[in-house]
């Protein structure tokens, strides 16, 4: 199968990596805007060519790839879609989904698209931060499937489940409410972490560097994430992330104030309770 991928970053490089590891493509096409980033990805052996322009590589394509940032996936998955025909398939890897959704749903060629969410990856951008086996294990999220061909998820179910990943199925609005709690918030948060933590060595209080345990190392990981990534992510899935904010804070001022007023019960308790996520998250 030959397979076009557009966008060479951590996701575009790693689903290349696991394609080629598991057989799953003959022939795989970049499309990259960023110069470096397309030279790069053929050094690393991502893919075999750089097409010239997304036309030329999307047509020997039968399955296009989409993984660029989700500001620019508004214009990108359109102009694929414009260029598709009956027998080629399209899927996006962005995580969100409503706008995008919203701005093909009259498309001639929506039903060639898939929109997919892989629920992997690293606080680490371009192809140099391509993982093999990203992957394996994890949860590929299929959103609004009935508006799809039914060949069309069938193949691309096939295809992920190869990696090997499991496969769920979601609509668009439910996915981006989840996605709020389980990842968004992770990384507004571990953003949040690391400015505090950065105020105070400002303060000159260097020793909280020095002193840094693997805790707070796996919990500000995230905050290395590109905000060229996450940024139109928030904004585009804005009201579900302020809802989650919104919880978060509250949980953070009732621990504050547990602490201030020396209800000790009062914050075993809550923590007793926070234990709970792992009956889900072992």
């Amino acid at each position: 199968m030959t397979i076009t991928l557009i966008g060479l970053g951590l996701i575009g490089g790693s689903l290349a990596l696991s394609l080629r590891q598991h057989g799953l493509a003959t022939r795989l096409i970049g499309v990259e805007s960023n110069p470096a980033y397309a030279r790069r990805a053929l050094e690393l052996g991502l893919v075999d060519e750089i097409g010239l322009d997304v036309a030329a590589a999307v047509a020997p394509a039968s399955l296009v790839i989409v993984a660029v940032p989700m500001d620019a996936m508004l214009a990108v998955l359109p102009q694929v879609l414009d260029l598709v025909t009956a027998q080629q398939i399209v899927i996006d890897v962005g995580s969100t989904k409503g706008n995008l959704l919203a701005a093909v749903a009259s498309h001639p060629r929506r039903g060639r698209f898939v929109a997919v969410h892989p629920m992997a990856g690293t606080e680490y951008s371009g192809p140099d931060a391509a993982v093999r086996g990203l992957f394996e294990g994890k949860t590929l999220v299929v959103c609004d499937a009935e508006v799809s061909d039914a060949d069309a998820v069938a193949t691309v179910e096939t295809l992920f489940r190869a990696l090997p990943m499991r496969v769920l199925h979601l609509g668009a609005a439910d996915h981006d409410l989840h996605t709020a709690y389980v990842s968004h918030i992770s990384h507004l948060t571990s953003f949040a972490l690391a400015l505090t933590v950065l105020e105070k060595e400002q303060r000159g209080e260097q020793r909280i560097f020095d002193l840094a345990g693997g805790g707070f190392a796996s919990t500000v990981r995230l905050a290395k994430s590109a905000p060229s990534t996450w940024v139109p992510i928030f904004r585009q899935n804005r009201e579900n992330v302020l809802d989650v904010l919104d919880e978060h804070l509250l949980q953070l001022q009732k621990l504050r104030e547990l602490l201030a007023s020396e209800d000790y019960a009062g914050l075993t308790e809550q923590l007793e309770h926070a234990n709970a996520i792992k009956k889900i998250i072992p």
